[in-house]
């Protein structure tokens, strides 16, 4: 088969996990009898540098000619301290995903056995948690218009909008899951207080009839940040809106012992972007100690969307080969054990595919 993929390494420690999930796919390439080709693209604060431009028009040209993209990390301190600077890395990630029409961002949520004692949460809670949050991902607060300040400066604004078709297409990729899955929705909102989620729970009411083989239930946002910790096994697929799915997924994260572990998916009509779902963390950029786990299982989720679902399977064994064996980065390293460098983990996870 013959695939081709964008790569945009992006920012801080991008470019060195985008490296090692590069060197997986090259394996299964070798295994498999497929032929991967990649184009490079700007992206975040590097393509600022580079252009002035965060998301550039030819690395839209690139993600749109391509079968699937590949992304790392966005994000760089210059621009983090300062509340002044008019041009962000992030407007070019929620440029990106408005750009190639990405509305639904799936995130898994999954203990891996060996990491049980890493989580900060008891063993007995953890085990068993299997669950993927689905975020809506175009609209909401981030994209909602007025947003800014006043004249004077001293009142800030941000405008949360959703419309029926926004909210109802993304429904429809939950629903679509929970069928493959347990047949178990989990409905997040906060529609005792704000009207948008008035509007989501409405349309996921009268949506779920074209269900009917899928239980839904329905959580104010605080509630299931609560029940996420307190019982996560306890859900099967989450579906929300944008703001309340970046912070959910965040906060879910340490349920596997390390932010460097979950991977992520953004779908869209025609596109599909798959990302670690941690940050550009700077402080580690090109010290070769970032956890590549994450971004490996963005590549295998990249795999699974092309049907290529031994090939996925493949580096998902690989990557439990490697934490059975113990071959992790500083931040899932056990106490007394030795720490493996990015690239080492880069090539045990190749090797064993």
């Amino acid at each position: 088969m013959e695939i081709k993929i964008a790569l945009l390494p992006g920012d801080g420690i991008g470019p060195e996990i985008i490296a090692e999930a590069v060197k997986v796919l090259d394996r299964v390439a070798e295994r498999f009898g497929h032929r991967i080709s990649y184009t490079r693209a700007l992206v975040g604060a590097a393509a600022i540098d580079a252009v002035g431009d965060p998301y550039p028009e030819e690395t839209h040209r690139i993600c749109q000619s391509a079968d699937a993209v590949l992304f790392g990390a966005i994000g760089d301190p210059k621009y983090d301290n300062d509340p002044t600077s008019k041009v962000r890395p992030e407007q070019g990630l929620l440029r990106m995903r408005k750009s190639l029409g990405l509305f639904a961002n799936l995130r898994p949520v999954a203990l891996f056995e060996a990491l049980a004692d890493r989580s900060p949460l008891r063993p007995e809670v953890v085990r068993g948690t299997d669950f993927v949050c689905v975020r809506e991902l175009t609209g909401g607060i981030y994209f909602g218009r007025p947003q800014g300040r006043d004249e004077g400066g001293k009142r800030a604004f941000d405008t949360c909008t959703y419309t029926v078709g926004e909210i109802e297409r993304v429904l429809h990729v939950a629903f679509r899951l929970a069928m493959t899955r347990r047949r178990r929705l989990t409905v997040v909102d906060k529609a005792n207080v704000l009207e948008t989620s008035r509007l989501w729970r409405e349309t996921a009411q009268r949506v779920s009839a074209e269900y009917p083989e899928v239980k839904v239930d329905y959580m104010f946002v605080d509630n299931a940040a609560m029940q996420i910790i307190r019982q996560p096994t306890h859900f099967d697929v989450i579906v929300t809106e944008n703001m309340f799915g970046d912070i959910l997924t965040d906060e879910a994260s340490v349920i596997s012992g390390s932010l460097g572990m979950l991977s992520s998916a953004s779908v869209g009509a025609d596109a599909a972007l798959f990302e670690p779902i941690h940050g550009s963390y700077p402080q580690a950029a090109g010290k070769n100690i970032a956890n590549p786990m994450a971004t490996i299982l963005s590549a295998a989720m990249l795999l699974e969307h092309l049907g290529l679902d031994a090939e996925g399977r493949a580096v998902r064994e690989a990557v439990n080969a490697a934490l059975a064996a113990g071959i992790v980065t500083e931040d899932l390293t056990a106490p007394g054990a030795r720490r493996y460098t990015t690239s080492e983990v880069g090539d045990y996870v190749a090797a064993h595919v």
